[in-house]
């Protein structure tokens, strides 16, 4: 049996490092990036401990060339790429939440269409080639709500809405090709880091609803049913809700519940125009 091999993005923390013992779990080789070295060496540990092979590679997804040079190595060393997951992202939380417009904050923030929708966009445009090769291959960018609606400012939403379009568009450039490619949204998510502060530290209503946070590895889990899905071509270019997907393939979070949408707070993918 073929090996599934899978590259995440920003692998060293957060989602990307949850996702990546998920798919770990489902006996992939999986390529994790992030600049950090000590992290992603800890990282490729865990993928390992879940049962897959875990392969740390440091690259700066600020940097085109050393992106190319992780696409070559995977090219190099398993001839494939099943999965690309497009995690990685410059994201200022303290900056992010302190008061305040846009114009009154570090320019930095626009770092976030940087690194997460140019580097998407790089990071797939070299990717694309040996994924048409490998076949039934699939590209899962993470996306967010904040794509519809306004959350923690303008780069961050310009970013995710920027994001959706784009796997809209390279969809349609993909169509001839067995490549699907995706925009997926997590919900709310309960990463490593974020585990580690006790709940009572968080005001109301947050503290509220931190049980209804999703594990990091939920995403890896859902996008891993998804590329095994062989309908997934007729979900090619679409946003596509975590939540909503788990339902559809019988995907609960590793902690037992049934994540939740946050349709009704924050809003609906949208369906954007073909012409003809």
């Amino acid at each position: 049996m073929t090996e599934t091999v899978a590259l995440v993005t920003g692998a060293s923390k957060g989602v990307g490092r949850g996702a990546a013992r998920a798919l770990g779990s489902k006996g992939m080789t999986v390529y994790l990036t992030a600049r950090s070295e000590e992290e992603l060496n800890a990282a490729a540990a865990e993928v390992d401990a879940a049962g897959g092979k875990g392969i740390a590679v440091v690259c700066d997804h600020g940097d085109d060339a050393q992106v190319k040079a992780v696409i070559d190595r995977i090219e190099r060393e398993q001839g494939r790429l099943d999965l690309l997951l497009n995690n990685a992202a410059a994201v200022y939380g303290d900056e992010l939440a302190r008061p305040g417009g846009y114009w009154e904050k570090d320019l930095k923030l626009a770092d976030m269409i940087v690194v997460g929708l140019r580097s998407d966009y790089v990071a797939a445009y070299y990717a694309t080639p040996l994924m048409i090769r490998t076949g039934g291959a699939l590209i899962a960018n993470i996306s967010f709500y904040g794509a519809v609606s306004y959350f923690v400012g303008p780069a961050y939403g310009a970013a995710k809405a920027g994001t959706d379009k784009m796997v809209h568009d390279m969809a349609i450039d993909l169509a001839e090709t067995d490549l699907s490619i995706v925009s997926y949204w997590p919900g709310y998510v309960r990463t490593d880091a974020f585990k580690a502060i006790p709940d009572e530290y968080f005001p109301e209503p947050l503290r509220a609803i931190l049980p209804e946070f999703e594990t990091p590895e939920f995403t890896g889990l859902v996008i891993a049913a998804l590329l095994g899905d062989p309908d997934r071509r007729a979900l090619s270019g679409k946003a596509l809700i975590g939540a909503e997907l788990a339902l559809k393939y019988g995907i609960k979070d590793i902690d037992g519940k049934q994540p939740r949408t946050w349709v009704a707070e924050m809003g609906r993918p949208q369906a954007f125009f073909v012409a003809g």
